[in-house]
C-alpha cells in the first residue's frame, strides 16, 4: 500500500520519518565510534573507507585510484614522505621464475638486508622475508640448519641456502585462506591484500617453506629509510595484525627491473626471469643445469629452483 508523501510526525520539531531514521543511524555510528575509540591504543582499527572497501579484484580503476590516494595520504601522515604509489599489473606472456646457485652463495646475507630496505619491512620488531640457511657440507637436512649464524663467511665445512617464498603453482597458502586475501597472479606471483587479511595465519601454517611473516606489533620503519616507490600488492607499509611475504619485488619486476636481492648479490648466485621465454637466463639454467626444488615431496611445484655449477 502506498502511504503517500511523508508527513511531519506532529512533534514539536516537525521531524519527518526519513530525518528521524537518519538521526538514529548517525547516533548509532557515533556510539559505535565512541565505544571503539579506547581500542585505538591497542588495535590498528581500519578507517571507514578501509572497512567498506571491496575486494581488490572487484575494484574499478576509479576505485583503485581512490584507494591509492588514501594510502598515499596515510603514508604522508605517518612518515612525512610523499609516496610514489602504483599498482602495476602482470605483464602478458610473463611467468616469473627464480634460480639460485647454492654452489656460489657465500652466506653474506646482503640479499636479506636489500630485501628489508626495498620492501619496507619492519625494523622493530625486525621482519625478514629471506632466511639464509647455514648447511653442513654433505647434508641436505634443512631441519638441522642454522640461520642465526655469526662470524666471517663463508665458513669452512658449510654451504648456504637462502629460502624465501617459492611462488608455488599449487600454493597451499592460497587454498587455506578463508577470506581470499591471498591469491596467485597470472605472472605466478602470490600476493596478499593487506586490507583484506584478517590475521588468522592459516597461510603461515600451510606454507612448507616458512615464507610468510606476521606483524604481531605495529611495524616500525624510520622515516628516513622508507622506500617511497611502493605498490599496492607489495611493499606499501603494512598494519599490525596482517601477514606479509616476498612478492619477487613486483613493484620492480613488473617494471622490467630485477628484484633487489638479485641486484645486490655479489657472487651472481641469483638468476631471475621469464620462464615462458626459452632464451631467458632462468630458463637456460633450468634447461642446462642440474636443478632441484626444496621439499619436492609436498607437491607445491615451486617457481624457485636451486642448482650447482657442475
Amino acid at each position: 500500500m502506498n502511504d503517500g508523501p511523508e508527513q511531519p510526525d506532529g512533534g514539536a520539531g516537525g521531524m519527518t520519518r526519513a530525518a528521524f531514521l537518519a538521526a538514529v543511524a548517525a547516533s548509532a555510528t557515533a556510539a559505535t565510534a565512541a565505544a571503539l575509540s579506547p581500542l585505538k591504543d591497542v588495535l590498528d582499527l581500519p578507517s571507514l573507507e578501509e572497512f567498506l572497501q571491496q575486494h581488490y579484484k572487484e575494484l574499478s580503476p576509479e576505485e583503485k585510484k581512490a584507494v591509492l590516494e588514501r594510502i598515499a595520504k596515510q603514508v604522508k601522515k605517518d612518515y612525512g614522505v610523499r609516496a610514489n604509489l602504483s599498482d602495476p599489473p602482470p605483464i602478458p606472456g610473463v611467468e616469473f621464475g627464480y634460480a639460485l646457485n647454492i654452489g656460489r652463495c657465500i652466506g653474506c646475507r646482503k640479499c636479506v638486508h636489500a630485501c628489508v630496505k626495498e620492501n619496507n619491512q619492519s625494523r622493530n620488531p625486525e621482519l625478514q622475508y629471506i632466511r639464509v640457511l647455514k648447511m653442513r657440507k654433505g647434508s641436505i637436512d634443512v631441519e638441522s640448519s642454522e640461520h642465526h649464524y655469526e662470524g666471517e663467511v663463508p665458513e669452512a665445512g658449510f654451504y648456504y641456502m637462502p629460502v624465501q617464498c617459492h611462488q608455488c603453482r599449487k600454493a597451499p597458502c592460497v587454498k587455506v585462506c578463508p577470506v581470499k586475501a591471498t591469491w596467485q597472479e597470472p605472472d605466478g606471483i602470490i600476493v596478499v591484500d593487506y586490507d583484506w587479511c584478517i590475521g588468522c595465519r592459516y597461510c603461515m601454517a600451510a606454507c612448507p617453506y616458512y615464507a610468510r611473516r606476521f606483524n604481531f606489533a605495529k611495524p616500525e620503519i624510520p622515516a628516513g629509510e622508507l622506500n617511497a616507490d611502493m605498490a599496492y600488492l607489495s611493499n606499501r607499509p603494512r598494519p599490525k595484525g596482517v601477514v606479509e611475504k616476498c612478492t619477487f619485488c613486483l613493484q620492480r619486476t613488473r617494471e622490467g627491473k630485477y628484484p633487489a636481492c638479485v641486484e645486490v648479490c655479489p657472487t651472481g648466485s641469483r638468476k631471475f626471469g621469464n620462464l615462458l621465454d626459452p632464451d631467458s637466463e632462468v630458463s637456460q639454467v633450468i634447461k642446462n643445469k642440474r636443478v632441484y626444488v626444496l621439499k619436492e615431496e609436498v607437491g607445491t611445484l615451486p617457481r624457485f629452483y636451486y642448482y650447482f655449477d657442475l
